[in-house]
């Protein structure tokens, strides 16, 4: 009965102490009166050349009545990325060198944003290769900006079309979003992140984060810590342009990170391992040997998942093999531990 009690005691904490993370709301923008900022996009790019020129050209054809500049910073590229995304109007410059302690896409980042300072803007648009921008998103995020945000970041929509996409990328959402609730201004989605340049250079630039991984989150905490305000939420409309080809390339993708997430601690994983199983796995045996307090449990998790699925528009029957997937991502999250590495495009970091 304790064990029972616990498990839903944890759910009902999700669901409550968390900042309703879980309800996946879309906030529209506020209105915008003032003059419209000068913008500069930065985009690294590093093979990307199958997605490159329909995500450069979804930045061209923004409606924005600002001054507004797509840089795209081709990081040594060998499959034509940068002519590729060059036809779309883009700013196509090389990447520098790769330094010692750098990260090889934060490198081509700081490239791009010191190539931007000669258009002297007030915001920097720091976007990736593979993610496609509705015409009217660059507005919505100055208009967000406006309203005292000093960082505002949109989660891009995954791609969501395979079997294993469907299984475990509503998750992956869930799960970040649970890290970073939303209403908190902890995290962000590094596929788009509109931030303000002032308070950027205050933080350090991005040679205050050069090193990250998890290179979004890293920047909300740099701005945050500079008393800058940061904000995260959903637009459907930005959507990431690349295709998962099954479960083990989903798990590469998550392993990536994972021990990062986990400040490359045994002992933290350890922990986030037992946490796992208590929350996920724990309710559903309880509840198959007739415990109410399992059933509970699970039903609440039922709830707490279903708005993903639902924002993804996936069959409701993905929601209560959420304790499967949580075991798949424990497993991933195993397996980064054990590779003690992260990658970005084939690259060591």
């Amino acid at each position: 009965m304790i064990l029972g009690a616990l498990v839903v005691a944890i759910w009902l904490f999700i669901l409550l102490g968390r900042g309703g993370f879980w309800r996946f709301r879309v906030v529209p923008p506020p209105p915008f009166t003032g003059p419209w900022p000068r913008v500069v996009a930065v985009v690294p790019a590093r093979n990307e050349a199958d997605v490159v020129a329909r995500a450069a050209a979804s930045l061209a054809g923004q409606r924005y009545d600002g001054e507004f500049h797509v840089v795209l910073v081709d990081d040594h590229s060998t499959d034509g990325t940068g002519p590729a995304a060059a036809h779309t109007g883009a700013t196509v410059i090389p990447a520098d060198p790769l330094l010692p302690g750098w990260t090889g896409k934060l490198s081509a980042v700081a490239t791009g944003v010191r190539y931007a300072a000669r258009f002297a803007p007030e915001y920097l648009l720091l976007t990736d290769a593979d993610i496609e921008h509705p015409p009217d998103n660059l507005a919505g995020l100055v208009a967000r900006a406006s309203a005292g945000y000093d960082l505002v970041s949109y989660m891009a929509t995954l791609h969501c079309g395979n079997t294993a996409e469907r299984a475990l990328i509503p998750a992956f959402v869930f799960f970040f979003f649970l890290l970073y609730p939303p209403d908190w201004g902890t995290g962000a989605a590094g596929g788009c992140m509109l931030v303000r340049r002032d308070p950027l250079e205050r933080a350090g630039g991005i040679e205050a984060i050069r090193g990250a991984i998890i290179d979004d989150c890293s920047l909300a905490a740099s701005i945050g810590k500079a008393g800058g305000r940061v904000w995260l939420g959903l637009n459907p409309g930005v959507r990431s342009l690349r295709p998962y080809t099954g479960f083990a390339e989903i798990g590469r993708m998550i392993s990536r990170s994972a021990f990062t997430q986990l400040r490359y601690s045994w002992l933290l994983l350890v922990g986030t391992i037992a946490g796992l199983l208590l929350t996920y796995v724990v309710p559903v045996v309880l509840a198959f040997r007739g415990s109410p307090w399992g059933i509970a449990a699970w039903l609440l998790m039922t709830l707490a998942f279903l708005p993903a699925v639902r924002y993804y528009r996936q069959s409701p029957l993905w929601v209560p093999l959420l304790p499967a997937i949580a075991i798949f991502y424990m497993g991933a999250t195993i397996h980064s531990a054990l590779a003690k590495g992260g990658k970005w495009k084939g690259r060591t970091v």
